[in-house]
């Protein structure tokens, strides 16, 4: 499975498990038939355990295309970004931001270059479906972590759509492995990120997302899922034979520095291997 070479994710992105992976990989197995991972994002986790075989979703199309990008045509996704190194500026940012590329490696140049100069990282689309973040600060289009010839040989092993999660996690069989990482949505709270969010992840789809991963537990699928540490989501899973860990995280997505904070996060586990005879 995992080899010696560490990849580090590509994305900035909100929720993202960077800390998850750095704090709690013991919660991770390392021995498994297959990986899945509903909620893409920025892919910490599948790119910390480095798996053969995995199926990778999530509904947000452009994200989909920038990993299908770097799957199939990594040079040219590279040889895009140095053009964009080149170009930035205001006007190259505005123009690119506005651009709708039909090619996977484009969309995939497109999506890491205005993640990278964007206002903090943060990604956010109107109700068109538009990315409207204004420019940031930031200047640096190429990284020196960046290593996508590797990222695109272990994405070879991956079959990576554009789907709904209860979809993804129906196919879980005993033996394979959930990570589920949601938007989180809560009842109850009414923050402008949870707001947000809202219009993205319901609170029926934390219902659909719990009903499903019960399911797949049932089917002797090994999991990992986190969430908002909210009596409403501890409600969900409390008695349905689920491991609940409460845990905190440094929260930088803010515009301004006293309202990032450390919030309480929800580690919701099962371990097949715990139930057998």
């Amino acid at each position: 499975m995992k080899n010696s070479t560490t990849l580090i994710p590509f994305l900035k992105w909100a929720g993202g498990k960077r800390w998850f992976v750095q704090r709690h990989a013991d919660l991770l197995p390392q021995s498994f038939n297959r990986y899945i991972e509903p909620f893409l994002g920025g892919g910490s986790v599948f790119f910390s355990l480095q798996p053969d075989n995995a199926i990778l979703g999530d509904t947000n199309p452009d994200l989909i295309a920038t990993y299908r990008g770097i799957k199939e045509k990594w040079q040219s996704v590279v040889r895009s970004l140095q053009y964009h190194n080149q170009q930035h500026s205001d006007a190259h940012y505005y123009k690119i931001r506005d651009a709708k590329p039909r090619h996977d490696f484009q969309r995939a140049s497109r999506m890491i270059y205005l993640n990278r100069t964007c206002f903090n990282g943060i990604y956010r689309v109107n109700q068109r479906g538009e990315f409207n973040v204004p420019r940031g600060t930031k200047n640096s289009v190429l990284l020196d972590t960046d290593n996508f010839e590797q990222m695109s040989r272990l994405l070879k092993g991956a079959d990576i759509r554009v789907a709904d999660f209860a979809a993804l996690i129906s196919e879980a069989k005993a033996g394979d492995f959930i990570f589920a990482d949601p938007p989180y949505t809560v009842r109850h709270n009414f923050n402008g990120f949870v707001k947000y969010n809202e219009k993205l992840f319901s609170w029926s789809d934390q219902e659909r997302l719990a009903e499903a991963l019960y399911w797949a537990k049932r089917r002797g699928v090994n999991i990992v899922a986190t969430n908002a540490n909210h009596p409403s989501v501890r409600d969900l899973y409390e008695d349905c034979g689920f491991k609940l860990i409460t845990t905190s995280r440094y929260s930088s997505i803010s515009a301004l520095p006293e309202h990032r904070k450390q919030f309480d996060e929800l580690i919701i586990s099962f371990n097949a291997s715990d139930n057998q005879p």
